[in-house]
């Protein structure tokens, strides 16, 4: 092709398509496909969908070699309110850092999807990469990223990861486990568990390593004694407050968070319950408020951090590697027990 053809895609191993054979099969101008290649508004939407349409059958991968790619890294959070989204923007910040990229933070959509005006304005500010906490894209919205050269990473994805999705997590399952053990080893048998959504994969693998640990130490699981929570303090009181007035109340409750868990330190006081003596809590995530609560929190540290780092790093790479399998790369980073002075062996007779 000529070589004042400016816009060239990689077209999966075949020869590279330009943007002047896009237009010219789209009988419109270079200048249009070019608008809606970087999510201009001012093109209407059926000129826009033709020209995604033709994007997608010729396989159209724009080069991100980072001429007039932002050097900027953007997280889409469907949320922004909790400590547990200031540990994810600390890992991005640590290795935006230490290469010199800006970070751009976006609220969008819920925990499944980005909303839908979301991807125009990726489109047009066309960062390095993009890390999305929870949330996965549509098989479009893919398409229209990648065709731009701009990737993307799913932290703590809400399901399960598309197969062509790179996805950073943790050991959820193994979370569960040993936080149920722990209250085991220690001597409860009554253990309530509070988890998160039930459309979460982590919320669902964790109440799944509780159930084991019960079960491989000979205690019958009781599902009176689980509640599902919303990984929030209100949330996490409400559900406690259930738990602690049963007629035969747990000795411990697993909170699948944190912040769970400090709404079953403040049921706890309301009932006039005391943690450890009359109630042993174990939380999850490793939050910086754990050491600071009164008593400060047994939880399942959760490297959210170092899945941020990871998240930030595998874009780079991608940035700069031609190797198709980082795009589907799932990585697990490992859960750990913090035991602190929230957990005790119940009193006895309890």
């Amino acid at each position: 092709m000529a070589a004042t053809q400016t816009e060239e895609g990689l077209t999966n191993g075949r020869r590279r398509v330009t943007l002047a054979e896009i237009a010219a099969a789209a009988n419109l101008s270079l200048a249009t496909v070019s608008k809606v290649l970087n999510g201009r508004t001012d093109v209407s939407a059926a000129t826009r969908s033709k020209v995604e349409a033709l994007l997608h059958e010729h396989g159209y991968l724009r080069r991100n070699s980072g001429s007039g790619t932002a050097q900027m890294v953007e997280v889409v959070f469907h949320e922004l309110e909790s400590e547990w989204a200031i540990e994810i923007i600390r890992g991005v910040e640590r290795v935006a850092r230490e290469f010199n990229l800006s970070v751009l933070l976006t609220e969008s959509g819920d925990r499944h999807t980005p909303g839908p005006g979301w991807i125009d304005g990726v489109l047009r500010r066309r960062p390095l990469g993009v890390v999305l906490v929870f949330s996965t894209l549509t098989e479009a919205s893919k398409q229209k990223l990648r065709s731009r050269g701009v990737n993307f990473v799913v932290v703590d994805p809400a399901g399960q990861p598309d197969p062509d999705v790179a996805s950073i997590g943790s050991a959820n399952w193994s979370g569960g486990f040993a936080a149920a053990q722990h209250l085991i080893d220690l001597g409860h048998t009554r253990i309530g568990m509070i988890s998160g959504p039930e459309d979460m994969l982590c919320s669902v693998a964790r109440g799944d390593g509780y159930r084991s640990a019960l079960e491989r130490s000979g205690i019958p699981y009781n599902p009176d004694l689980v509640r599902v929570g919303d990984f929030h303090v209100a949330g996490g009181q409400q559900c406690a407050e259930s738990l602690l007035s049963m007629a035969e109340p747990p000795t411990a409750i697993f909170a699948g968070s944190d912040l769970q868990a400090c709404g079953v330190y403040e049921a706890a006081r309301l009932l006039g319950r005391r943690v450890p003596e009359d109630l042993s809590v174990v939380g999850y995530d490793d939050l910086r408020l754990a050491r600071w609560v009164g008593p400060p929190l047994t939880t399942i540290r959760q490297p959210l951090t170092e899945m941020a780092e990871t998240a930030v790093r595998l874009l780079l790479r991608m940035s700069e590697e031609l190797d198709p399998t980082l795009s589907s790369q799932r990585v697990d980073l490992a859960t750990s027990l913090v035991v602190r002075e929230s957990t005790r062996p119940p009193q006895a007779g309890a």
